[in-house]
Formats: C-alpha cells, sequence, structure tokens
C-alpha cells in the first residue's frame, strides 16, 4: 500500500505540476502576442509611452506584480519594460527557465521575434525586435507545496487507515485458524491421553501370556515379543507426544510460576554420562566429558535429564565406530552452556533446519529399524524453551554435530527464595 500510494501521489504531482508549468508558458505566449502591437510605439518613444498609455490590448491580462513586459531591438538592446521584473539575461526566443543566482528566485519565460515588413519590400519580413514575456514561479512553487503536503498527508493517514483496518481483517482471518490449531493441539492431547488405556491392557495381556508360557504355542512366542515392542514404542510415542501437546498448550511461564527447583546441572549431566558410557564402550567410541566449574540452575530434574540425555543418545547413535562423542559444560556470563559434540554422519545444510521439527528423522529407514519416532529433538528444544534458555545446532556432512544448549544460571538471591518457596510448596 506504501508503494502504491507514492506511485500515486508521484503521479499526481508530476501531472499536476506539469500542467501548471503548461498554463503560465501558454499564458506568457498569450501576452506577448497582445505586447506585439505596441512595438512601434515603445520603439519610438520608449518608457514615456508605457508610462503614459493606459488602454493597450494587453492590459487586462497584465499583473505587473508577478509578470513583467520588455521590448527589445534586433540587437537584444532593451528598449522599454512594463512592471516590477528585471532581467540582465538577453533575450532566447521561446520558454525559457531563468534563475536569480542573488535571490534564488526562478521565473518563466516566453520570447517573441517581431518582424515588420516595409512597404514595397519584397521577401521574407525583417526582424526588428524582440518581445519577452516574464512571470515568477513563487505562485507555482507555492502551489506545488501545497499539493505535495496534501499528498504526504493524505498518504500517511491512508496508510495508517488501511494498516489498521488489514490488521483487524487479519484477526478476523486467522480467528477459524487459530481456533482448529488449538482443537488440533487439544485433540492430540485428549488422543494420546485415551490411547495409553488400551495399550496399557494391551502390554498386560501380553505380560500375563509372556509370564504363563505353557499356555502359548512356542510358534506364538517372537509374535508375541514383537506386538510388546510395538506395544512399548507406541506407548513412549505417546508419552512424547503427551509431552509436547501439553507444552503447546501451557507454553513457557515465567520461572517464579513453576515448581522447579534449583539443582545442580553438573550432577544431571554427569548422571546421563554415567548412564550411556556403556552404549559408547560397546561401540568403541571415545566418549568423554569435561566440567570446567561448579553450575547450578533453575528447573527440573527429571525434564532436563531427558534434555540432554537425547542428546547424547542421538550423538552416539549417528556416530561410527571408534568415533567420538565429547560433553562440555561451561559459564558464559550469566548464562550455562553445554554442548554435545560427535564426530559422526552430520547434516546437509538443507537439513540443519528440520532437526527440530517433529517427526523428523536424517535417516528414516536406519530410525525406525532403532526404535525412533523423530520427536526426541522437539521435546529437547521444548524443555530448554520451559526453563529460559534455548538449543542451537551446527553441522556438516560426514564431518559431526554440535548441539548447544544455553540455559540461565540460577543466582544467589533468587536461589533463596525459591527454595523457601520450594519448601513451601512441598508442605503443602
Amino acid at each position: 500500500m506504501a508503494t502504491i500510494s507514492g506511485l500515486f501521489g508521484t503521479g499526481v504531482y508530476v501531472v499536476f505540476k506539469r500542467a501548471l508549468y503548461k498554463q503560465i508558458d501558454k499564458r506568457l505566449l498569450t501576452l506577448a502576442q497582445s505586447a506585439t502591437p505596441s512595438f512601434a510605439a515603445v520603439r519610438d518613444q520608449g518608457s514615456k509611452y508605457l508610462n503614459q498609455v493606459e488602454e493597450v490590448p494587453w492590459r487586462d491580462i497584465f499583473n505587473r506584480d508577478q509578470q513583467s513586459l520588455e521590448w527589445f531591438d534586433e540587437n537584444g538592446k532593451l528598449l522599454g519594460r512594463k512592471g516590477l521584473i528585471e532581467l540582465d539575461v538577453p533575450p532566447e526566443v521561446g520558454p525559457e527557465i531563468i534563475e536569480q543566482p542573488e535571490t534564488g528566485e526562478v521565473f518563466r519565460t516566453h520570447t517573441l521575434s517581431v518582424f515588420i515588413r516595409n512597404n514595397g519590400q519584397v521577401g521574407p519580413p525583417s526582424l526588428v525586435g524582440f518581445i519577452r514575456a516574464t512571470q515568477s514561479s513563487a505562485e507555482i512553487k507555492a502551489a506545488e507545496d501545497e499539493l505535495s503536503g496534501i499528498l504526504i498527508g493524505g498518504g500517511m493517514i491512508t496508510l495508517v487507515l488501511t494498516g489498521l483496518g488489514g490488521f483487524w481483517l487479519t484477526q478476523k482471518a486467522i480467528e477459524p485458524i487459530e481456533a482448529s490449531f488449538l482443537q488440533l493441539k487439544q485433540f492430540t492431547a485428549d488422543a494420546s491421553h485415551e490411547l495409553r488405556s488400551p495399550l496399557t491392557a494391551i502390554k498386560a495381556s501380553i505380560d500375563v501370556m509372556r509370564n504363563h508360557p505353557e499356555r502359548v504355542h512356542p510358534k506364538d512366542v517372537k509374535k508375541l515379543e514383537a506386538i510388546s515392542g510395538a506395544t512399548l514404542q507406541m506407548n513412549q510415542t505417546l508419552q512424547d507426544l503427551l509431552f509436547l501437546a501439553r507444552t503447546d498448550i501451557d507454553p513457557s511461564m515465567p520461572v517464579e510460576a513453576r515448581q522447579l527447583a534449583p539443582v545442580s546441572l553438573n550432577q544431571i549431566l554427569q548422571n546421563c554420562f554415567v548412564l550411556l558410557e556403556p552404549l559408547a564402550n560397546e561401540k568403541k567410541m571415545v566418549f568423554q566429558s569435561k566440567f570446567r566449574e561448579e553450575i547450578d540452575i533453575l528447573g527440573d530434574t527429571s525434564q532436563l535429564s531427558r534434555l540432554f540425555s537425547n542428546l547424547l543418545e542421538n550423538a552416539l547413535q549417528y556416530t561410527p565406530e571408534e568415533g567420538r562423542v565429547s560433553l562440555d559444560l561451561y559459564k558464559q556470563n550469566r548464562v550455562a552452556v553445554v554442548s554435545v559434540r560427535d564426530t559422526g554422519i552430520g547434516l546437509a545444510t538443507e537439513e540443519v533446519s528440520k532437526v527440530f521439527d517433529r517427526f523428523w528423522r536424517a535417516n528414516k529407514a536406519r530410525s525406525r529399524r532403532q526404535g525412533g519416532t523423530g520427536l526426541g529433538l522437539a521435546i529437547s528444544q521444548a524443555i530448554a524453551k520451559r526453563h529460559g534458555g534455548k538449543i542451537s545446532v551446527t553441522s556438516e556432512l560426514n564431518i559431526g554435530t554440535c548441539f548447544i544448549v544455553r540455559i540461565p544460571i540460577l543466582d544467589s538471591k533468587r536461589s533463596s527464595i525459591t527454595k523457601a518457596q520450594t519448601t513451601a510448596i512441598t508442605d503443602c
């Protein structure tokens, strides 16, 4: 709308300006033509004629305050002047724009050649002089300024009204979309919750049958194991979906509103490291950690453990045997920084932006075989946001990947207040 209004306003301004100047040029031409019959009298009597004469053909269209008429001989010498405008410029036939350097004022002029055919003259008439009509451009300049002010002011008002109208229309248009999106999130949460009951019943039935192998035909043992594995995987997927759905419905709240407690980030990372160390040893990988200082944050131990376990499991899963995975913790200003770096398969540039999308997997076939659902990194990102932090990733194909998590560090004053709140909540 700004572009359209600007083009429209510019077009109106240019057309209006050209029309004004065409009008003034036409007026000056008419004035100069009307003064042509007076040339002989001015040549013979000069200023005396101009000061005495009252009845002239150009009297009714002449404005002495804004216009002037000048008569010149064939050599450009001034013969007489009528009006207040004085120009020290020789006449040039046709329309002309003249600017006075001293005052900066601009004048429009129109000069006509005067020809007279003497009695008995054969051939073309002789040039005897020039008549120049002049008018100041101050009036047109004032009209231009007024028009530009109106166009700019009107354009701004139009943009404001258009913006308000567009905002209102957008809100109206997006209301059904928002309603549908909220219904979809609520459906995901409800469906995930409702499906847990039949899955629990299936799992219980499978466990009863596996505890009584004499009731199961040997050919059906593998089938029961497959059903049990599928049930566990579906149950884990539903738990992940339910967690994400609750996170969507209840977005990040201020830290004071959550029932979080001061926790040692070093201890959480150490527990994750020890838990996954056997997997690294099994793949003969170099699995190392480096905690540079003790850092406490305000958080939920189980959620933070899940966050860093997801990152470490991904690193171990997508790093080939005898590769390297490192876990690093350090402080940067008032932020705790945790990096998980591996020398795995890495990601292509176009895939890096998709790693936190739900159900997206770099290697779908391999992830299915290993039980992956593509929700782990989405959950990690949600947990980081709920703790007031953020997670980023850098990766190069066939070189490795690095995830960096930044979480605010707990200060001492906040720690004492939160401990008191946590105790009160526990007591309740």
